[in-house]
This record gives C-alpha cells, sequence and structure tokens, in this order.
C-alpha cells in the first residue's frame, strides 16, 4: 500500500507539473510491492511529508536511460551497501578487522590484497618480501583464504574482491572456501574487480600480456555466469584512472570505453551480452568538485545504456544498466591537517549518494599517513551511517534531478565523454589506444595541469598551500612486522602438508588448458583445491601467456 501524496514530476523549466501516473503505475508500485519501502511515511525534521520523487530532468527512476536512478524506488526500498576496503599485515589480522567492521554495522566485505598477491607471486619470492602485508593482505593459498574469511557468514555477506591480473585465481579461492564449508557457488554473492586494462593504462599491477588477460576476464565471465549468477563478474574502474590525475570527463570516457572493449571480447567469445551484461559493474571516484561529480554519476549511466543498446543491441533491461560502487578519493587526502579529510570524505560521500551509487566506501582520515588506525576506520564508516540516517538525503529519489546546474552538467559531461570515447574509437579502441600511450598522455597532462595550478595557489588545498598551521604528530598505524614472519611461516607450512604430486598434476593442467580454448576456470579451482599457490599458478600461465612489458607510459 503506497502512501503520502501522488508524485509531481516538474518539467525541465519548473512551470508546470503533472501526475507521472504510467511510472507511477508500472515501475514504482510493481517495485515498492516487491520490497517494501524502508519506512511507512518520510518526512522532514518539522514533520513535512516527502514525495517520492520531485523535478524534472530526463527519464524516471528505474528507466532507461537511468539517468535518475537505476532502482524505481532508489534508497527508500534499500540503502546502498556501505563497504570498508581492508586488508594488511596477515590473513589473521585482517579477518579480525573484517569482524571488527561487520560488528559496527558494515554490510559487505571490500578486500585488499598486497602487491606480490596482485601481481601473482608468492610471499617469499625474492621481488616480494618488501611488500608482503604493506597495502593490502597477502594470500599465497587456500589456507590464507580460509583463514582471511574464519566466521564470515559467506551466505549472506556480499565481498568485493580489488583484485585483477590474478582476479581468476582469487575467485577461485573464494569458491573453494565456500565449498569446504558446504556453501554452493549459486549463492555467493559480490565482485571481483577484474579489470585489466586500467592497469596497464594507470595503475600498473599487471602480470600477463594483454590477449592473456582478456581471456581470463572473458573465462570468468562465461564460468560464472554458470555457476555464480549472483556474482559481479568485473567492476570496471575508472577510481584508479582519476587517483592518477585524470578529469572526471577523462574518468569517464576511459572507463566506459575499456567496458566497450570487455563487452566486445565476450561477445567475440560468443556470449550474450543480454545475459553477462546483467554482471558488469563499475567502480567510479567521488572526488572535490561536489556538483560536476553528481553529474558525473548521472551521465554515467545514461552514456552506458545507450551504448549497450545501439553498439550491441542489448535489449535486456538490466543489461543497460549501469550499476556502480563508489570510494572518495584518495588522491585528495593530505598529510598536512589529516582531520580535514573528514570534511573532504564527507562531501564526496554525499555527491555519490546523490548520484545514485549501489555502493560506497569512505576513506579514512589518516590514510596519507599509513594504513588506517580503527578509530579513523569507525568514523570513516560513521559518516556513511549519518548520512544515510541522519542528512534525509536517503528519503527521495536522485534529490538534485531538475537543477538547473546539475542537469547542464550532466548533459556536458556526457557530450564530452563520448567526444572523446570516439576519439578511442578512431585509435581502434581502448587496447589499442592504450598500447599507444593516450590514456598515458591524456592523464598526464591532466594531473600535471592539477599541480601546477596548486603551486601557483591558483587552486587552494587547505592545509597544504594556504590555512597553515603547526600540529601535532598523528598516531600512524603500522604493521607488526611478526605478521610477515607468520604470513612466510604459514606458506612453508602449506608446502609440507600437501600432496606436492598432485600439485604438479593440476597445474600441468592449467598450462594445459592455457594452451587450449577451453574456459580455464574449471582447471584453476582444481589447482587452488588441490593447494597450489598463487604464485604456481601465474607461473604456468606466464608460461603461455606470456609477461607484459609496456612500451610507453608507466
Amino acid at each position: 500500500m503506497l502512501h503520502g501524496p501522488r508524485i509531481r514530476v516538474l518539467s525541465s523549466d519548473h512551470d508546470s507539473s503533472e501526475p507521472a501516473s504510467d511510472w507511477r503505475t508500472d515501475v514504482y508500485e510493481p517495485a515498492v510491492e516487491k520490497r517494501p519501502e524502508r519506512a511507512p511515511r518520510f518526512e522532514t525534521l518539522s514533520g513535512i511529508e516527502l514525495e517520492p520523487l520531485y523535478g524534472g530532468g530526463e527519464g524516471l527512476p528505474g528507466t532507461q536511460p537511468y539517468t535518475r536512478g537505476v532502482q524505481a524506488s532508489m534508497y527508500r526500498g534499500r540503502l546502498w551497501t556501505m563497504r570498508q576496503y581492508s586488508g594488511f599485515g596477515s590473513a589473521r589480522q585482517t579477518n579480525e578487522r573484517f569482524r571488527y567492521l561487520l560488528a559496527n554495522g558494515q554490510a559487505g566485505l571490500s578486500v585488499a590484497f598486497d602487491l606480490p598477491t596482485q601481481m601473482g607471486y608468492e610471499s617469499d619470492h625474492a621481488l616480494a618480501r618488501p611488500e608482503v602485508g604493506k597495502v593490502g593482505v597477502p594470500i599465497n593459498s587456500l589456507l590464507d583464504m580460509e583463514r582471511l574469511l574464519d566466521g564470515i557468514p559467506l551466505d549472506s555477506v556480499s565481498t568485493s574482491m580489488t583484485i585483477n591480473a590474478t582476479a581468476a585465481v582469487l575467485l577461485a579461492l573464494y569458491v573453494a572456501v565456500a565449498k569446504r564449508r558446504g556453501i554452493a557457488a549459486t549463492s555467493l554473492r559480490g565482485t571481483v574487480q577484474n579489470d585489466i586494462l586500467k592497469e596497464y593504462a594507470a595503475r600498473g599491477t599487471y602480470r600477463f600480456r594483454v590477449d592473456g588477460s582478456m581471456r581470463l576476464i572473458t573465462d570468468v565471465f562465461e564460468w560464472a555466469g554458470e555457476h555464480m549468477p549472483s556474482w559481479n563478474t568485473i567492476s570496471i574502474s575508472g577510481y584508479h584512472i582519476r587517483e592518477a590525475g585524470a578529469t572526471a570527463v577523462q574518468e569517464l570516457a576511459f572507463t566506459l570505453a575499456n567496458g566497450i572493449a570487455y563487452v566486445e571480447a565476450a561477445v567475440a567469445k560468443g556470449l550474450d551480452p543480454n545475459r553477462f551484461g546483467q554482471r558488469l559493474s563499475f567502480f567510479f571516484n567521488a572526488h572535490n568538485d561536489f556538483f560536476e561529480e553528481v553529474a558525473k554519476f548521472r551521465a554515467a549511466r545514461r552514456v552506458w545504456a545507450g551504448l549497450m543498446t545501439q553498439r550491441f543491441g542489448v535489449t535486456e533491461e538490466k543489461a543497460r544498466m549501469l550499476r556502480f560502487h563508489t570510494q572518495t578519493a584518495g588522491s585528495t587526502l593530505t598529510s598536512q591537517q589529516p582531520l580535514n579529510n573528514i570534511a573532504r570524505v564527507t562531501v564526496q560521500a554525499l555527491s555519490a549518494v546523490l548520484g545514485g551509487t549501489q555502493s560506497l566506501h569512505t576513506n579514512s582520515f589518516d590514510e596519507a599517513l599509513g594504513l588506517p588506525t580503527e578509530n579513523a576506520v569507525r568514523t570513516a564508516l560513521r559518516t556513511q551511517q549519518v548520512l544515510a540516517h541522519e542528512s534525509g538525503v536517503a528519503s527521495v529519489i536522485d534529490p538534485l534531478g531538475g537543477s538547473p546546474l546539475i542537469e547542464a552538467l550532466t548533459d556536458e559531461l556526457e557530450a564530452q565523454a563520448l567526444a572523446l570515447i570516439a576519439r578511442i574509437d578512431d585509435l581502434g579502441g581502448a587496447t589499442k589506444a592504450i598500447e599507444q600511450g593516450f590514456y598515458q598522455d591524456e592523464i598526464h597532462r591532466s594531473a600535471m595541469r592539477h599541480h601546477r595550478m596548486v603551486e601557483s595557489g591558483e587552486r587552494t588545498i587547505v592545509g597544504v598551500n594556504d590555512y597553515l598551521t603547526e600540529e601535532e604528530a598523528p598516531e600512524v598505524f603500522r604493521v607488526d612486522a611478526q605478521m610477515q614472519r607468520q604470513t612466510l611461516a604459514d606458506l612453508e607450512e602449506c608446502r609440507r602438508q600437501r600432496d606436492s604430486a598432485a600439485v604438479e598434476v593440476a597445474l600441468d593442467a592449467v598450462e594445459q588448458q592455457a594452451r587450449g580454448q577451453d574456459n580455464l576456470m574449471p582447471a584453476i579451482l582444481a589447482a587452488v583445491e588441490s593447494l597450489a599457490t598463487v604464485g604456481e599458478i601465474c607461473t604456468r600461465l606466464e608460461r603461455v601467456f606470456g609477461s607484459y612489458r609496456p612500451s610507453v607510459g608507466l
């Protein structure tokens, strides 16, 4: 039973109001019937009842082109998922942090892996030792993954894993842990980032050549589409592109151009975009320019719906929807006056919510100094909870829709992003553009422009180039060196207890499968279940796929 007055949708010049009766009857009411709203009545602190939808602008929530949101009732039906990205020290130590976050109201896990794991090296590899556990959790084997997820209810918690070059292996480890607990892969929910193109362009944690990496990505699409229907098989990431110095327009265009490349690769493999398109997700940065960021998220949905419809003939609505996770901008955090970062993060998080994000990570105020302390992590999570429960921004769908500024910025970001995508098309698509250094050069120019503006004082960074004060050194979190020693000891123990002959058979199967055309996921899953390590599996894949060596850029 719906409540409150009729929804009014104003024209863009605000000179008339008509009830959106068809939308209410055909879209909104069925959505509310399926998922009742969080409260019987939404109102301001003064008791003024709020309608679900106000304003004008293009489209209506839950309908193409999804400018105003991918769900008909948005946060009135369900709040965004609150994720806090975490991983450090060891699997045991990170597990403690996960339990702490869940106990404090976090709704989903987001796993950070250390650099050796991201690039497919064992923790005792000569290149890996200095980085073990420094910027994420080290995972060498199935035993480590079990320690990481100990006591975590995998059949009810959604897990996001920020992993790319080795995504197929880490996904197999996650599935294998669930299998050992008697949990079917079909019941698992979450996301694996699995986006290698932005690694070549902006971040650098790659291992294999492009063709081999794209093979692994599309194999994950295919296998998970059959065995993990509720799992997002890729998170096409603009976050790291923006962190490298890109503008909002570049973040939007490069991310969606990469998305085009992944869809093209999957279609070439024979996969149906109406099916796998439903499990594509995106990952954007929430930066400081509040109104531009809100408009960027709205434009992203509109552009992607058009691309999927016009380029790929997608007819399934869910396959045209751009669903995305947001993280506040780590590159904007300052080591000077770090408490100022709480204000920055709050503004950025608010832009993501008003832009219609499906999940959100808020950075901790001390991350410019080191890994976040528990107090800082709790404050970051509480920031989301205050926005959700105290600010009122979750009571109305797309509350800035119809604002002349927001609508104009949305249109302009869309136009500029499409023009940049057209330039990428002229270069042969995203892969060719990255190989030619186009992305890298564009990002570099934007980063240098910003840097010069900060140095000259044309752009003010509070506490850095203006409003300076003397300050005490804040508390800084340090990773316990004992954790690294424990990780190396665990790796040695894994090697001692496993059946070495069975491991070799499993690794041979991975290599043989890589030389053929069949899907690699079953062989990788069998290998991790034999206790083959991430490094061993990646070494075998590298024999077939080769290693990537950039000729330009990074």
